[in-house]
């Protein structure tokens, strides 16, 4: 008896040690940096992370996020350091494998009213200083990425708190971003500058799909079958109504 009992004991060690072997590695995701409402860093949460990791369980995957400023995640992909990187899409020029489209961000320009601006096409901001997200001229279209290429006043800024306090001291004319964000920070920036300045926001772009972009087309399979689920289930709404304050 006491030998069939350490058979047994034997044969269960041996049958953990064979599914721990088969389990999934954690999927290395890499996420922008501090970005509210779609990532909370600080929280490992946000929109755009919590559809991510909701859609990845439903594959099968534990994520493990990353959080950096894009250009960093694209150097930390490239070296194969991450298995993933989220919030993209192909006209970002990252090498991978790219999943379905997971989630739409509005970008818009906005000035202070004061200026009385009149920019009814993304070429229009050739004449002003503009400040924009990482990555903007490759994200909103080809007559985004002619203007910023000759526009010597236009700039990249990985923080969109920066964007604010840039725009609403004067420093900047137009600022780039989606429109959530940026209003989300308008709460970090009261004792700096003069929030209560009235805006005039210029709808010049269509929404951003974006896209999570992987290193191997097995996990992106995986991942999208993971999301059509996530929708199919109506989790997906769920998440989205946590964040529909913002």
């Amino acid at each position: 008896m006491r030998g069939l009992k350490r058979f047994v004991a034997g044969w269960l060690g041996l049958l953990c040690l064979c599914t721990m072997a088969h389990a999934d590695a954690p999927l290395r995701v890499g996420f922008g940096s501090n970005k509210p409402p779609y990532v909370f860093e600080a929280e490992r949460a946000g929109l755009d992370v919590d559809l991510v990791v909701a859609a990845a369980r439903r594959a099968g995957y534990e994520v493990r996020p990353y959080f950096a400023p894009f250009e960093r995640l694209r150097v930390m992909f490239a070296a194969g350091q991450l298995d993933a990187v989220a919030t993209t899409n192909p006209q970002s020029g990252e090498r991978g494998f790219y999943s379905e489209t997971y989630i739409l961000y509005h970008n818009a320009a906005v000035a202070l009213a004061s200026h009385h601006y009149v920019l009814k096409t993304p070429a229009d901001l050739a004449e002003h200083s503009v400040s924009a997200f990482q990555r903007a001229r490759a994200l909103l279209g080809e007559e985004f990425a002619s203007m910023a290429a000759r526009n010597p006043r236009y700039r990249e800024e990985p923080q969109q708190v920066v964007r604010n306090l840039l725009l609403l001291s004067g420093r900047v004319e137009v600022v780039v971003g989606d429109r959530r964000i940026i209003n989300y920070f308008m709460r970090d920036v009261p004792r700096q500058v003069d929030v209560t300045q009235p805006l005039t926001w210029y709808e010049l772009f269509p929404p951003t799909p974006y896209q999570v972009v992987f290193a191997q087309t097995a996990q992106r399979d995986r991942f999208n079958a993971g999301l059509a689920a996530l929708r199919q289930s109506g989790e997906y709404a769920q998440i989205e109504q946590r964040y529909s304050s913002y």
